[in-house]
């Protein structure tokens, strides 16, 4: 990657004023947790065991052409009678067309937004009245997002050589396991032990692909941008020179920045993680 486009990723990062505003919205749910594993983040089948299967397609703000996968947001639906006042978290793994509507959720997701005792009524709305925390402020093509941090109970980050690489002359990755409330918005690669680094480009969702593949073990870095702040995440050494399709393989680090934002928070108080 350029000095210049790094340069220009933490400029955008520095100058976006972001609220911490909680917004309102409606959410449907999908009736089978199959729609959302087959989504546009590319997480496939192994998408059902993120975040206990409460999972979330989002609009295009949100999902922001892929960045947005793998995030985390606080949602709880409105009627004091049947909802709970702490809500659910979910997680985005696809992204959801139907501007009506800025989530459709995992019907797991939606019944987690009740109170003890209700989660069969808070199904039969359909549709909800919700608020969420998250801040929609488009500056360029960057949207700033107060996602919450996914709790992935101390894993680190992964990446996950997708069934579409071909060795030796093209590699496919998707990420998971990003903590934290920043996104990944650049990733390198190179041969462990060189400084001779190649870009990778999203493809789709939280795939990331290359023809110019490096030989031997491979090292990554990743550059993560939010609020304030941008910088560097360096993974010394991630792939074997045996690298082989459809293996996940741990990074060594985490990444655990939480997003710095120009503004006073503006909710009531009450929301903490369920």
């Amino acid at each position: 990657m350029s000095l210049f486009f790094l340069v220009f990723l933490l400029f955008v990062s520095s100058v976006t004023a972001c609220d911490r505003c909680v917004h309102q919205s409606k959410v449907a749910y999908f009736s089978s947790a199959s729609a959302l594993l087959s989504g546009a983040c590319g997480y496939g089948n192994l998408a059902i065991g993120f975040n206990g299967g409460r999972l979330a397609a989002a609009v295009p703000k949100l999902y922001n052409n892929g960045a947005g996968c793998g995030a985390c947001y606080q949602i709880r639906c409105k009627d004091p009678k049947i909802c709970s006042k702490h809500g659910t978290t979910v997680m985005v793994t696809d992204l959801n067309k139907n501007n009506q509507t800025d989530f459709v959720i995992s019907s797991r997701a939606f019944m987690a937004m009740a109170i003890e005792g209700k989660a069969k009524d808070v199904l039969k709305l359909g549709i909800a009245d919700v608020e969420y925390k998250s801040t929609n402020i488009v500056l360029f093509l960057f949207v700033c997002g107060d996602r919450v941090p996914c709790d992935y109970k101390g894993k680190n980050l992964a990446v996950r050589v997708d069934e579409s690489s071909q060795k030796p002359y093209y590699l496919a990755i998707s990420i998971f396991y990003q903590g934290g409330q920043t996104e990944i918005v650049s990733v390198d690669v190179a041969q462990v032990g060189s400084s001779n680094w190649n870009f990778l480009t999203r493809n789709h969702g939280a795939i990331w692909d290359t023809s110019r593949v490096p030989s031997g073990a491979l090292q990554f870095r990743f550059v993560v941008t939010a609020g304030y702040d941008g910088k560097w995440i360096w993974a010394k050494s991630v792939l074997p020179s045996d690298w082989k399709n459809g293996v996940i393989y741990d990074t060594g680090v985490q990444i655990t920045d939480i997003a710095q934002e120009g503004c006073s928070p503006c909710d009531d108080g009450s929301w903490k993680l369920n």
